[in-house]
């Protein structure tokens, strides 16, 4: 038992309700895939989407065009948000959790059935457009679902723990991401990977969403929310009533979680474009340091999560920022030496501080609102924080290196976006010891600010 404690496992059954493994585990399968659907796209834009539905621009304006979007999708997530939190809020979790896995896999799909640009021409990056605003919209819903899912279901000593594997969805679904795409240049030309290599991570998506489908179908409906549905407490417009009552919430949370995708971004977007075509690194190279950086950070972050169940959420987030801002200059001077060894461990390190960061923010922004509006609340701040973070760091990223060369203007960027986030959340109130079901909606002095 003091094992899994102090390693972040999943503890042992006698102390945990019997449900519970089968709900982080959901809970990671299906994270999982709707982040792997979002991260393949990131990847294949980093490498190959340039040439494939923009092959009529130079390379670092084609290479912009295709993060631009990839970028498209954050937009989106705020709308997917509000609508998946409205429902979510107002007809459960596991129902909007589903539906979004299935609209996350038929886009995704399609993707993989799209002409090139040589073929249909300028609708080839239109309806490229349409398909990545789809998946936005489902991951927008999707996310704060399978938070819920966990925390919810989690007992109060635990909850940083479970959040925490909701967490792992994003460098597992990197992970698999990266790791079909080194597969596929593995065992192809690079001809075949523009050709049609391309397309196999995409489809091979439909297989990930069978698995999904099937473990959420076994799952139930979350406690605080059945208790919510039983009582006929729901309100009418959850988005209208957390933006009323909780916009400060929403808005600090936002920026405080901003720092994650910037940093996490920065590592597998840009530092995958910056690596092969600045310093000289293959693909093969980068791919496999972002594929060992992910593997560590699933590692990391129930770690941490853990932890956060004992010292509080602020301290080991802000702990995370702050390294995220030290290793900002470290990160690019081990990369500047064009050593495979030295790239890697600056990728590492940088990951460490990210799953310091991210590890327990989830939970942390899940016990910022009441039960009647969380699913809004969570969503929303979280997808907010993708807009302000993850969305503008490769396209920022890349032009800052088009305008300077020198990857020390991303440092600054990187140090600018943790210094605005550390700011906000310690505005925001510590909330290790909230009872979510105390109240059904919590008012302000319980949610509130530090």
């Amino acid at each position: 038992m003091s094992e899994a404690r102090s390693t972040g496992t999943l503890p042992h059954a006698e102390s945990t309700p019997p449900n519970m493994k089968k709900i982080a585990v959901a809970s990671v399968i299906g994270t999982t895939v709707e982040w792997y659907d979002l991260f393949v796209f990131a990847t294949a834009s980093a490498l190959v989407f340039n040439k494939v539905f923009f092959p009529s621009f130079v390379p670092l304006i084609g290479t912009l065009l295709a993060f631009g979007t990839f970028a498209s999708a954050y937009l989106a997530r705020i709308v997917g948000a509000a609508l998946f939190g409205h429902f979510g809020d107002r007809l459960g979790r596991k129902s909007m959790l589903l539906v979004s896995l299935i609209t996350m896999g038929i886009a995704t799909f399609a993707i993989g059935l799209l002409p090139n640009y040589s073929s249909i021409g300028m609708w080839a990056p239109v309806l490229l457009l349409a398909l990545r605003v789809i998946q936005g919209l489902a991951l927008g819903g999707e996310w704060g679902g399978a938070v819920l899912m966990a925390v919810e279901h989690a007992p109060p000593s635990k909850r940083g723990l479970y959040g925490s594997w909701v967490q792992v969805g994003v460098p597992a679904g990197t992970l698999i991401a990266n790791l079909a795409f080194l597969i596929s240049n593995a065992v192809m030309s690079s001809e075949a990977l523009l050709s049609w290599g391309w397309r196999i991570p995409f489809l091979a998506s439909a297989l990930l969403v069978g698995v999904g489908l099937y473990i959420r179908l076994n799952t139930s409906e979350t406690p605080s929310f059945s208790k919510v549905k039983e009582a006929a407490a729901q309100v009418k417009v959850p988005l209208v009533e957390v933006l009323t009552k909780n916009w400060k919430q929403v808005l600090l949370g936002g920026i405080a979680t901003m720092s994650t995708g910037t940093s996490f971004n920065l590592i597998v977007a840009f530092g995958l474009t910056y690596g092969t075509q600045t310093l000289g690194f293959t693909r093969n190279a980068m791919l496999a340091i972002a594929l060992i950086s992910c593997a560590v950070c699933i590692v990391l972050l129930p770690a941490f999560g853990r932890l956060s169940d004992v010292v509080g959420r602020k301290p080991v987030i802000v702990g995370g920022i702050l390294a995220e801002a030290l290793l900002a200059f470290p990160l690019f001077w081990l990369l500047d030496m064009r050593e495979f060894p030295f790239a890697l461990i600056g990728y590492l390190l940088m990951m460490t501080a990210f799953a310091a960061n991210y590890g327990p923010i989830a939970t942390f922004l899940a016990e910022l609102f009441g039960t009647q509006v969380r699913y809004s609340g969570l969503s929303i701040s979280y997808m907010l924080s993708g807009l302000l973070g993850s969305a503008a760091t490769p396209i920022i990223t890349a032009a800052l290196l088009s305008a300077t060369g020198k990857g020390s203007s991303v440092a600054w960027y990187m140090i600018g976006s943790a210094a605005l986030s550390v700011v906000a959340l310690l505005l925001l109130a510590e909330t290790l010891k909230r009872d979510l079901s105390a109240k059904a909606y919590a008012p302000k002095a319980e949610v509130g600010l530090s």
